[in-house]
């Protein structure tokens, strides 16, 4: 998934589908004022980013690609002369999940007490949401790799995200719902924000294609922390719905053995990025024999997953990793841009960094620098093929990968599609 020019990324997305996506998303005159330039009167201090990504919890699957994302922007950052002449400092931070709000809360206690001026993360919505206001209150610049809830697009000047949100990825999910010939949609999903936000958006782009929502409206959502889920299935089935879409978290590993037993074909049942993952140790096999899955992001190229495994050899799921080693690079390279470390340069500078107002394609750390002192204005094209930031700082262009299950209950990736957020 490297994109050096347009050339590349294209080669990198062979097979992939336009997509026509709208999902504007209002914005504030104060918004707009984060894609400002900073006058270089920041900081001196080294930059030192902080993470806040699941180590424990339900998405600690995330965890090991995100954090070797970052760690890999920060190897090469150092290693081409650092921030304003200084190595950057990282300081990594379990943000768990929404079940386990008190860890992401101490975290980011720990971590403004180091004097972080980014914090990376987090990977779910509604931990963001528990914290956001703490980290932005201070005027530490949050950068999530995999937020999607649309109530954070523009939610604050010191926010933004590498990873689409909801309008994008739900949108997309429901055309590939309805292309293949889906017209009575059954949603199991979990009452949290990542749920609702993307059950509400996958709802609208159906119904407009003339499908039916016949199970899984707002009211018919399920616990997160509940036990067991036989009687969501069992109202589910009542419905006789010719799709079953699972927006859950853990919670997947034990709703799966439920649809199978009540007789669903597994070729039927859709995932989000939350549960698009490996669960050939979990199930026996043919469980999920051609289920499709949808993760935000284009695949990652041969190379830069090679790079992610000489951080961590032990990586077998790259979900994020691209959007975390973006959000990274885009941060430094507005510290250098705004010519400080503190936080309020680098937002100044985030968006002029990402491409917001136009300048030259630059693909590496190095390369973007070079542009930069040498007096041009610049758009980084990194890993995630994500466009610049827009005036709610979410990014104007994103892929969606489109995975599907074999046999063997691994997902592999299809194809990506194309989404633009207005």
């Amino acid at each position: 998934m490297i994109r050096t020019t347009h050339a590349l990324q294209a080669a990198a997305l062979a097979g992939a589908v336009a997509l026509v996506l709208t999902a504007c998303a209002s914005g504030s005159d104060d918004d707009a004022e984060a894609g400002s330039t900073g006058s270089g009167s920041g900081s001196g201090e080294p930059l030192k980013i902080g993470t806040l990504l699941p180590q424990t919890g339900t998405l600690a699957y995330l965890g090991p690609p995100e954090v070797a994302g970052v760690d890999l922007a920060v190897q090469e950052i150092n290693e081409a002369g650092g921030v304003l002449g200084s190595d950057i400092e990282v300081v990594h931070a379990d943000s768990s999940d929404a079940d386990h709000g008190e860890v992401a809360t101490q975290s980011v206690t720990d971590l403004l007490s180091q004097d972080v001026q980014v914090i990376i993360g987090a990977a779910s919505s509604s931990v963001t949401f528990n914290v956001i206001d703490d980290i932005t209150g201070a005027e530490v610049v949050q950068i999530s790799p995999a937020n999607t809830a649309t109530g954070l697009s523009g939610y604050s000047d010191y926010y933004f995200r590498t990873a689409p949100p909801d309008t994008v990825q739900g949108a997309a999910l429901g055309n590939l719902i309805t292309g293949d010939g889906k017209a009575n949609i059954g949603i199991l999903v979990f009452n949290d924000d990542y749920g609702t936000s993307l059950r509400d958006v996958v709802k609208s782009t159906v119904e407009e294609a003339g499908a039916t929502v016949v199970y899984g409206n707002p009211g018919e959502e399920f616990d997160p922390a509940a036990s067991s889920f036989a009687t969501d299935v069992t109202a589910l089935m009542a419905t006789s719905p010719d799709a079953v879409v699972i927006l859950a978290f853990e919670q997947t590993k034990q709703i799966i053995p439920e649809l199978v037993a009540a007789g669903v074909d597994p070729s039927t049942i859709y995932m989000v990025d939350g549960n698009t993952a490996d669960y050939s140790a979990d199930f026996e096999a043919g469980t999920l024999e051609g289920a499709q899955g949808t993760i935000p992001g284009a695949f990652p190229s041969d190379d830069f997953q090679a790079r992610l495994k000489e951080v961590d050899p032990n990586l077998t799921d790259y979900a994020y990793g691209p959007e975390s080693y973006d959000a990274t690079i885009l941060a430094a390279l507005a510290a250098v841009k705004g010519g400080g470390t503190d936080g309020p340069t680098i937002q100044a500078n985030m968006a002029a960094v990402s491409g917001a107002d136009g300048g030259e394609e630059c693909s590496t750390f190095a390369d973007c620098v070079d542009l930069i002192e040498g007096g041009d204005d610049i758009h980084y094209v990194g890993q995630a093929g994500i466009g610049p930031f827009n005036e709610d700082n979410d990014p104007s262009s994103a892929f969606i990968g489109v995975y599907q299950y074999g046999a063997d209950n691994k997902n592999v990736w299809v194809k990506a599609v194309e989404g633009s957020v207005g």
